[in-house]
């Protein structure tokens, strides 16, 4: 069984590896044995997870780009390819979010949200998948969505939108990939305290959001690694494409 989760030989790049969530998701495919190219806006973070992959035995290495950013992705594709010679899991789990109430949101805020959250995952899987279908790769694009993409939730209007959005972008490169053997999948995380939305994590809110969800606890970032691995191996995932997998405690299944 061991087997089917064993990712040596494979290069992962990870496109946000430098948060909570996706340095955790990284390092759970580092672990089992890709070699792990740790995407990000900021260099000094990436570097740091860099650190602890090779600490504990991993190879990986950072590049800096900007996910909004055509030119800066073109630029850290070429960098990864004469690291490793290309990608073959691409991990996209770049975020941000805000809490302005839609009444007084300002396009400048939209725009930057939905340009780091949905334009750069469009970039994203526009580059790589390019080139894993020019060096005939059969690989694994993994997009990070969340529980507001399916029940958009009060507070982050623009952050559901981009979301839903994904979701949709997902679905639709399942179908657009397929023939070249690239499979196209979300994960769906629950609630997992992270940088982008502890500011609106009140007291209200918490005692919601448990309500809500049948598990009664936040998530552990490591609890994202089994569904990673799992989506990654083609092996494991050989027949699983355009799915919306939920890691989310039971929120999902919660109405009343």
């Amino acid at each position: 069984m061991a087997n089917l989760f064993d990712l040596t030989g494979k290069t992962a790049v990870a496109i946000g590896g430098n948060g909570v969530l996706g340095s955790a998701m990284a390092k759970g495919l580092a672990e089992h044995g890709a070699r792990v190219a740790i995407v990000g806006r900021n260099l000094e973070k990436a570097e740091a997870v860099v650190k602890e992959i090779i600490d504990n035995g991993g190879e990986a290495k950072a590049f800096q780009a900007d996910v909004s950013s055509r030119d800066s992705l073109i630029k850290a594709a070429d960098e990864i390819d004469q690291w490793s010679g290309g990608c073959d899991i691409l991990l996209n789990a770049p975020g941000t979010n805000s809490s302005t109430p839609f009444l007084e949101l300002e396009m400048d805020e939209y725009d930057k949200i939905m340009e780091i959250n949905l334009k750069g995952i469009v970039l994203a899987c526009q580059i790589f998948a390019k080139r894993m279908i020019e060096q005939d790769r059969k690989g694994s694009i993994i997009n990070i969505s969340s529980v507001s993409s399916t029940t958009p939730l009060s507070r982050v209007f623009t952050y559901s939108v981009s979301k839903a959005g994904l979701n949709s972008v997902t679905q639709f490169l399942a179908r657009e990939f397929a023939p070249n053997g690239i499979r196209v999948n979300a994960i769906i995380p629950g609630f997992f305290p992270a940088e982008q939305n502890r500011k609106i994590l009140d007291a209200e809110r918490i005692e919601n959001i448990m309500r809500h969800t049948p598990m009664n606890r936040f998530g552990e970032a490591e609890e994202l690694q089994g569904a990673t691995v799992w989506l990654a191996s083609d092996k494991a995932s050989s027949f699983v494409t355009g799915a919306l997998i939920r890691v989310d405690g039971g929120f999902g299944s919660m109405t009343i």
